[in-house]
């Protein structure tokens, strides 16, 4: 049984509102996020780990029906990896395959969530990436370009990333007891020096950050 944790604690500082409500063609991004893997028929199970304050929205969303996926909202830590680690705690005991996906990215597809579900049922851990192709500098804090970056075999990371259940929770048990700070679960899952794949993404997937990233995904909503 796969289960999603679909990570929507941030606090959208960034963006200047909260940008998980933010109306994306008629319908709030989370909406949007949620929806996708309501979709899925691969995924059974969603945890939604958020805010207080965001909680009687979801809420009033599951009450109006079409996410029956949704079994629990629970509230997020300050930080995305403890959110993760609750969202752990919460997982149905019949769950094999965790997903975590940001509840910014509302453009990822079934279609994609399908693959990488697949992926992790045979190669125990991966994630959703694209890979580099704008060429990349370096700068010094001025500013001041001071060298190139080779993108060669550099990747984008994305979410989802999906795991077997036991290998995330032994990562993310070591993230909390290393006091460790990760922004991802390839970087958890690495700390443990657990090998990671990349599932190519050759669909649209941005991570709703800045007002422009709402303009931008416009374009691509059906």
């Amino acid at each position: 049984m796969t289960s999603a944790i679909i990570v929507a604690a941030g606090s959208s500082r960034r963006m200047g509102f909260n940008k998980l409500l933010a109306p994306l063609a008629g319908k709030p991004v989370l909406s949007r996020t949620l929806a996708a893997f309501q979709a899925c028929e691969a995924v059974a199970e969603i945890i939604v780990v958020t805010s207080e304050g965001l909680r009687p929205e979801i809420e009033a969303w599951r009450t109006a029906g079409g996410l029956e996926k949704v079994t629990q909202i629970i509230i997020g830590g300050a930080e995305r990896h403890l959110s993760v680690h609750a969202g752990l705690q919460a997982l149905s005991p019949a769950c094999d395959i965790v997903a975590v996906h940001d509840g910014a990215r509302p453009l990822i597809s079934v279609a994609q969530i399908t693959r990488c579900i697949k992926a992790a049922r045979t190669q125990a851990a991966v994630a959703c990436a694209r890979p580099m192709t704008e060429t990349l500098k370096r700068c010094d804090p001025s500013g001041l370009i001071i060298g190139s970056i080779d993108r060669a075999h550099a990747w984008i990371m994305e979410t989802p990333q999906v795991f077997q259940r036991p290998l995330l929770v032994r990562a993310y048990d070591a993230v909390i007891r290393d006091s460790l700070l990760v922004t991802d679960e390839v970087s958890a899952v690495q700390h443990l020096g657990a090998p990671v794949h990349v599932v190519e993404n050759f669909e649209l997937n941005p991570k709703i950050t800045f007002p422009a990233d709402i303009l931008l995904a416009q374009r691509f909503v059906d």
